[in-house]
């Protein structure tokens, strides 16, 4: 298979919500038209509302001229109309972390875009071999896993999935380095590196607080000052997300084993509904 950077002109995003809007975000920066997707026309509209509060965000911090975010809105196009995305070159799924779910979505894609598309799935734990399985073109099905704020954050993680292309793997790395982001690659194995890693390391940060070692301050402080991370464990779980990193860890607990297991606050905390910054509650309080 023969595929490049050249000939992609228009980037479809699957999902609209934090992950989704951020990838839409940033891919019509860089200068592609962008089509957005999502289930319910409530769900594209506060799509662009984040988009729009991002890019105003970066305009006020001068790192994004007004001309260039305003042409930035113009380039991304929603819709609730999955058939929309035919024409897309590149699509990036960014739905829910439901294996069922993707499996859904990527059938229809498979159904709906070109033969020669490729097709991506932002997902941070799921088999990409698996998710490739719903579709009559595994070899084109590639991981893109984009970290959260999609417009801050430069890394991307690049999942390999059993049947995936290697020119199909290159473009990924092409197009996410064309986004001014930075990749590293990963087998398909459960969590990749990012996950499989930083989710035991919240874990036990959320345990060594249970457990009475230090208070949640001197966990986090003790994380950023010992080991130069830019925030600790707890912080950085809310602002992940509680339910996130919940479902994260039971995916791994179930592929991995015991070493997996979630921390009991954790459950607790989410089956309170103290979600993290989201909510406004989480280890911490925001306003």
């Amino acid at each position: 298979m023969t595929v490049s950077l050249d000939s992609v002109d228009r980037i479809g995003v699957v999902g609209a919500g934090t992950m989704g809007s951020g990838i839409a975000q940033v891919s019509a920066m860089t200068g592609y038209d962008v089509v957005m997707r999502d289930v319910e026309q409530e769900f594209v509209e506060t799509g662009f509302d984040t988009i729009g509060d991002s890019l105003d965000q970066m305009v006020a911090g001068d790192k994004l001229g007004a001309d260039e975010a305003d042409a930035a809105r113009e380039r991304i196009t929603g819709t609730t109309v999955l058939d929309d995305l035919a024409d897309c070159d590149i699509v990036v799924e960014a739905v829910v972390e439901n294996i069922d779910v993707k499996e859904d979505v990527f059938a229809d894609l498979d159904r709906v875009t070109d033969d020669d598309a490729v097709l991506a799935t932002n997902t941070s734990t799921l088999s990409i071999t698996t998710i490739a399985a719903a579709t009559e073109r595994p070899e084109q099905v590639v991981g893109i896993h984009f970290m959260n704020p999609v417009p801050v954050m430069k890394g991307v993680e690049i999942v390999v999935g059993e049947k995936t292309d290697p020119a199909v793997v290159d473009l990924a790395h092409d197009f996410s380095e064309a986004l001014d982001k930075e990749t590293w690659e990963s087998d398909d194995k459960p969590g990749f590196v990012s996950n499989r890693i930083l989710m035991p390391w919240i874990n036990e940060g959320i345990r060594a607080y249970d457990e009475g070692v230090a208070t949640k301050d001197d966990i986090d402080r003790g994380m950023e000052l010992g080991t130069n991370v830019p925030m600790g464990p707890l912080t950085l779980a809310d602002h992940i997300g509680l339910d996130v990193c919940l479902h994260a860890t039971e995916t791994l607990h179930e592929e991995l084993g015991d070493r997996y297991k979630p921390a009991y606050l954790l459950k607790r905390k989410v089956e309170a509904g103290d979600l993290g910054k989201k909510t406004g509650q989480g280890f911490y309080e925001y306003e």
